[in-house]
């Protein structure tokens, strides 16, 4: 088991954009096999979002006083996680948005999203919505970094948005190389083995 952690070759640095894989071993209910995008990256401290785990409810079985609409919420990590956070690839039609990487957007004004509910302009594969989110203290992730739990990979929107939740961790690894073959094929449960 050893050497799995130690085949580590990934010298990328954790940056606003970059996602974060999580190694196999991580058992954590939210970080447990999870691919996190970094959506904040600084000497203070670092905010992300994990991808990959769908909560299991939809927006309106949270959200009231909101027209209906078919999306599912995720779990952005287990930090604030009665707040409601978005990202979306609308750009400038959210006013208040930042853009994470090219084509995707962090935040904005709800009312905006509201409205663009309202009249049927906002579609599903437009906009993700999480419940919490990941955070970090200052060189706290740097840390969690030297002790292999995790890997930063580059990204991309259709990465991040079109690729099934279920699959999102294999296919980021699969996308680093043969490199992480070895994670890819540990089993979720080694005991079930």
């Amino acid at each position: 088991m050893e050497k799995l952690i130690q085949i580590k070759s990934n010298d990328l640095k954790p940056a606003k954009g970059r996602a974060l894989i999580a190694e196999p071993f991580m058992g954590d209910f939210y970080f447990g096999r999870s691919v996190v995008l970094l959506v904040e990256h600084n000497l203070d401290g670092t905010f992300g979002l994990v991808m990959n785990k769908p909560s299991g409810s939809h927006f309106n079985d949270i959200v009231l006083d909101f027209p209906p609409f078919d999306a599912m919420v995720y779990l952005g990590g287990p930090v604030q996680t009665d707040n409601l956070f978005f990202m979306h690839t609308l750009g400038n039609e959210i006013s208040g948005s930042e853009e994470i990487i090219p084509g995707l957007y962090w935040g904005g004004e709800l009312e905006a999203v509201k409205e663009l509910m309202t009249i049927g302009l906002l579609k599903s594969e437009n906009i993700r919505f999480f419940l919490g989110y990941s955070g970090w203290e200052s060189l706290q992730l740097e840390g969690e970094l030297k002790r292999n739990a995790w890997v930063v990979s580059e990204t991309n929107l259709n990465s991040l948005l079109k690729t099934k939740s279920n699959k999102m961790w294999n296919h980021f690894l699969q996308r680093m190389g043969p490199t992480y073959d070895l994670w890819r094929s540990f089993p979720v449960n080694p005991e079930m083995n």
